[in-house]
């Protein structure tokens, strides 16, 4: 491999993903600030353009780091998918589109925890800062000016308004703004797409910006480890095209690669564990045991359902010419299948009276789909799904490297279920789930549930069920958590602990998962970051 000689900018942001493609955009809004931008995948993808390019990217190496999970018994011996964006936008670029902010009590806890400035009063500007929302709402929740463009669809399919209201008739009212107030209730998913196109953060921070001559974005780009002079970070090593280079940072380097890779490219770095690292042949820099632990995500079972009136699912109107139609439909309005996001109605919902906020979410997918080599395929039988899972699950798994190579995919452990409340809350969800969809409102639609399927009644059967079926919803967070205690890789500033110039943004600093997906809580922590940095660099 060549080597070519070092360039030096003020700033250097690891990740052109969904956290770092908003810290080059504000960092790089003041011209004096040189800043580097460097992605490990391509520019774009055709299919990322198109909302429903999710299922064509789900297992496309063009886009997509592929990562699988390590088998365990709560996935019954499975290695479960594990899916990131490998191109700029990151994961924002191929996600199913859904926007979910979070509760108020999630970024609350973090505050308690002992991360000062993280309190939802603390966060709500700059979720309101990035967002262009197109719906109803209260202005003192919702932003309107932002760069990301936020759609609320209207329910007037009728198989959603079906099944809002046999939601009703079980106790969960319609909520029309779920990040608004409150979020409970069940509503059309608010979505990253506007116009028919998805509004990644490649789209929304960095298209708009290629002009500016102090932003150098870099794609291609495989950053393999970061330079230190002695406990301060001053540049990064990467690769580009068979070629070393590295970069210098006269102010800070941002790292942004991610749950999976962010701690991979710290432990590649000589900051981590010190016996794990030793054994690996990488040479200690700095010891952080944290790096790498606290690993979350969603484990979700889908519940299967088949409909026997015609015409309702996509799986009718998504085959032969009707996908024709959905096409010529998609092209002219931006709607229909082609245009939507991955679960266009959800619910959060409470698995006992008495609690202060929903803590479990379900979703419904107008569909059914079968496992296929290039991702998902159409069902030949007309149907839905739900998926349902407790949102703030306590089980914690991990992530680490198994070698130096940086191009080796680090050994990823979920540990799903091994907390006893994540197993209870689950059952919970899929009970719910199943009251929903047997609900008089839903009669007419003639359903039959095929999974779990009416002969698994107790606790104990659904469980195993679900440790055959469940998968994740693709959320992980938590592996540079956020915190003040010996197993925090960051401080409250998210700078790493023990190594000056360097701070970590993206879902890997939550110290617990938010209420719902997480593409919007990252691109906040993006936004925050950048402020931190800009004010840093004044003081």
């Amino acid at each position: 491999m060549q080597t070519s000689d070092s360039q030096t900018y003020d700033y250097i942001v690891v990740g052109g993903g969904s956290a770092g493609a908003v810290v080059a955009n504000r960092l790089s809004s003041d011209a004096r600030n040189r800043v580097l931008l460097l992605e490990a995948g391509p520019a774009s993808h055709p299919w990322s353009r198109i909302p429903i390019g999710y299922a064509k990217l789900i297992k496309n190496p063009a886009a997509n780091w592929l990562y699988t999970a390590e088998p365990d018994a709560n996935t019954n011996g499975r290695r479960l998918s594990a899916p990131r964006g490998r191109l700029l936008g990151g994961s924002s670029a191929i996600n199913g589109n859904a926007f979910v902010r979070g509760q108020a009590q999630d970024f609350d806890t973090w505050a308690q925890m002992g991360n000062r400035g993280w309190s939802y009063k603390d966060v709500l500007p700059y979720f309101k800062r990035m967002e262009s929302y197109r719906g109803g709402g209260d202005d003192a929740y919702r932003g309107r000016e932002g760069p990301l463009r936020v759609t609320n669809p209207e329910p007037r399919d009728p198989l959603y308004v079906a099944l809002i209201k046999a939601a009703g008739e079980v106790g969960i009212p319609h909520n029309p703004d779920y990040n608004g107030a409150r979020q409970d209730g069940i509503a059309m998913s608010q979505a990253t797409i506007a116009n028919g196109r998805r509004m990644s953060t490649a789209r929304c921070y960095l298209d708009p910006i290629r002009g500016r001559p102090n932003l150098h974005i870099e794609t291609g780009a495989l950053t393999e480890g970061l330079v230190l002079d002695g406990k301060r970070c001053i540049g990064v090593r990467y690769s580009l095209g068979g070629t070393a280079r590295e970069a210098r940072a006269a102010g800070e380097v941002v790292v942004s690669a991610g749950s999976f890779n962010s701690p991979q490219l710290l432990e590649l770095s000589g900051i981590g564990q010190p016996e794990r690292l030793r054994s690996l042949g990488v040479e200690v820099c700095h010891a952080l045991p944290g790096v790498g632990e606290n690993l979350r995500d969603h484990y979700a079972p889908r519940t299967r359902w088949l409909i026997g009136k015609k015409g309702i699912t996509f799986n009718d109107r998504g085959r032969g010419l009707a996908l024709v139609h959905q096409a010529l439909r998609y092209f002219l309005t931006g709607k229909g299948m082609l245009g939507m996001v991955a679960a266009p109605l959800r619910a959060f919902v409470r698995s006992r009276d008495g609690l202060e906020a929903p803590d479990l979410l379900l979703g419904w997918v107008p569909m059914l789909t079968e496992p296929g080599p290039k991702g998902p395929k159409l069902s030949r039988q007309s149907g839905m799904t739900c998926y349902a899972h407790p949102m703030r699950p306590e089980s914690k798994g991990h992530v680490h490297i198994t070698s130096a190579d940086p191009r080796q995919q680090p050994a990823i452990t979920f540990n799903f279920l091994t907390a006893p409340i994540d197993a209870e809350l689950t059952v919970r969800a899929v009970g719910i789930a199943r009251a929903i969809m047997y609900a008089p409102a839903m009669a007419d639609l003639a359903l039959t549930e095929i999974g779990p399927g009416p002969a698994l009644a107790t606790n104990d059967e659904i469980l195993d069920w679900v440790r055959q079926v469940a998968e994740t919803t693709y959320h992980p967070v938590g592996t540079c958590k956020m915190g003040s205690d010996a197993m925090a890789v960051v401080d409250h500033q998210l700078r790493v602990r023990g190594i000056d110039g360097l701070r970590v943004a993206d879902a890997s600093i939550m110290p617990t998962l938010t209420s719902g997906n997480t593409n919007a809580p990252s691109i906040m922590i993006g936004e925050k970051a950048a402020d931190m940095v800009l004010k840093h660099a004044t003081a």
